[in-house]
């Protein structure tokens, strides 16, 4: 039997709604390094909606860890968060009474749409994991990992691994590596000369 290496991609965030897009963009960028383009809209969907549950519902506070990990037949996503309580999924009766037009409250049967399988489970006595798995296909699972390549960058607070690509500003976390987005977000520097 050959095994191929599991590939591991951790974000720590506040789970604001300006992040929300930052984590969405380095899962996409992960997974086309990962050769995974196919998983990309799904995958993407699911992290929005459990980081929007975590900033929507997460107490005492909204920060949260982002996982990523390829194994050999699957994507497993979860989001780590600081808050005990798990969620509550409306039942069948319960979304059939629920407006059609709702922008919120089916994050969770989304997820359960677009994945394989997903569940939750507490973590510790001050948090849960909630994850989504995805399969992948097995054109991804043949190909070969690329070799990671070390890159000095102002998105990652550890080592991180780019992938040479047409576009220099385009940089991802790879293997391992993790990016913290915990920094408060900060005005643009205004200029002090009146004009």
């Amino acid at each position: 039997m050959i095994s191929y290496p599991s590939r591991h991609c951790t974000v720590e965030l506040q789970a604001l709604p300006s992040r929300i897009g930052q984590v969405r963009r380095i899962v996409s960028a992960q997974l086309r390094y990962w050769h995974l383009d196919a998983l990309i809209d799904r995958a993407a969907l699911g992290v929005t909606e459990l980081l929007t549950n975590v900033h929507q519902h997460a107490q005492p506070d909204k920060m949260c860890t982002v996982e990523i990990e390829l194994l050999l037949d699957r994507l497993m996503v979860s989001v780590r968060d600081h808050d005990p309580r798990l969620p509550v999924v409306a039942d069948a009766k319960d979304a059939k009474d629920a407006d059609s037009l709702a922008t919120c409250g089916r994050g969770l049967a989304m997820v359960a749409a677009v994945s394989e399988s997903w569940g939750v489970r507490p973590d510790g006595e001050s948090g849960k994991v909630v994850w989504f798995a995805l399969p992948t296909p097995v054109v991804a699972r043949s190909a070969g990992a690329r070799s990671p390549q070390r890159m000095a960058g102002a998105t990652a607070t550890v080592a991180a691994v780019a992938v040479p690509v047409e576009e220099p500003t385009r940089q991802l976390a790879e293997v391992g590596a993790r990016v913290d987005l915990r920094r408060p977000e900060r005005a643009p520097a205004r200029s002090a000369v009146a004009g």
